[in-house]
């Protein structure tokens, strides 16, 4: 009986890491035979007050439009991408690299291309820090799990502007939970952010059916726990609070939380059930994500960061919102 109930909960363990890969990360891989071809080396555009991946007709196209009237005219640009970011002078755009398909990172200082990284898989979180320095990303990767041969899991990388030093995978780097270094061979890691001194970042952890908010040392190539059951985190940009999805139960949708690292407090944000985006903050008031509520095709939703009031629907067909600084 003791083997039946090892066994059993190995499987367990097992059917819920591929639950999270699969349903946590944002893609699933039927997306990739729905991608456009890729686009040139068009540099991303200079202006708009927000910036996102128009998915009207799937063309997934960087397009800008005004704070003021997220709802109005937009602005098409030619730069096609699964993923997009910018901060300061730097861009990023996760596209299409290839037949296979095959995909990559595009990196950009103002108007020149200064890198293309390979993916190992299809293009689920693009983040950069505040000073434009430090270009992160998650992609799944087909046949990598550790646990379904031929599964998914997730891979993270850095990459920084400056010294021009590629970090293809964090998963190298040395966890510890509840003051033990980890050594699980299903270790994913996704969203990663990174703070403004270009060091400090927060990422998910997936590790035994369970998801943890860990706060990393690029330089270190450490990262320690902060709380269970969190996903994409997003910092915001006084440094004082993150944002990311949480589950309030394991069968109910992700929600929006705004955790206070302070006083360790989380405040769920209303109106956001059905997130399954990283966040990002238009400012330290206001945050923005992707969502698809009622089988609807993905739109961008604003929401105060202090709960004063429900998520809105602002921007119908799109996804990937930025705003440009």
């Amino acid at each position: 009986m003791r083997r039946w109930v090892s066994t059993h909960r190995v499987v367990v363990g097992i059917a819920a890491i591929v639950v999270l890969v699969l349903l946590g990360g944002g893609y699933v891989a039927w997306t990739a035979a729905r991608q456009p071809a890729p686009t040139a080396n068009a540099a991303p555009p200079a202006t708009g007050d927000l910036m996102f991946v128009d998915l009207t007709g799937d063309r997934n196209l960087v397009t800008t439009v005004k704070l003021a009237q997220p709802d109005g005219p937009r602005t098409v640009t030619d730069l096609r991408c699964q993923r997009y970011y910018r901060a300061a002078a730097t861009s990023v755009c996760l596209r299409i690299a290839g037949p296979g398909p095959s995909y990559e990172a595009a990196v950009w200082t103002s108007d020149k291309l200064v890198r293309t990284i390979p993916l190992p898989g299809i293009p689920s979180r693009a983040r950069i820090s505040a000073d434009g320095d430090m270009v992160s990303w998650t992609s799944f990767v087909t046949g990598d799990s550790y646990t379904v041969p031929g599964g998914f899991s997730t891979r993270s990388g850095v990459f920084n502007v400056r010294t021009a030093e590629v970090t293809d995978s964090i998963e190298h780097f040395t966890a510890t939970v509840a003051g033990h270094v980890t050594t699980a061979a299903d270790i994913n890691y996704w969203g990663i952010t990174v703070g403004d001194d270009d060091n400090t970042f927060y990422a998910t952890m997936a590790t035994s059916g369970r998801t943890y908010l860990m706060k990393g040392d690029l330089a270190a190539k450490t990262l320690q726990e902060v709380r269970q059951t969190a996903e994409c985190p997003s910092i915001s940009p006084d440094g004082k609070r993150v944002a990311y999805k949480k589950r309030p139960t394991p069968t109910q949708p992700w929600e929006l939380v705004v955790l206070d690292l302070a006083g360790k407090r989380e405040l769920v944000l209303p109106g956001t059930a059905g997130i399954d985006d990283q966040a990002v903050w238009l400012d330290d008031a206001t945050l923005a994500y992707g969502a698809a509520v009622n089988n609807q095709r993905s739109a961008i939703f604003f929401v105060p960061a202090d709960g004063s009031a429900p998520a809105h629907r602002v921007v119908p067909d799109a996804a990937s919102p930025v705003p440009v600084r």
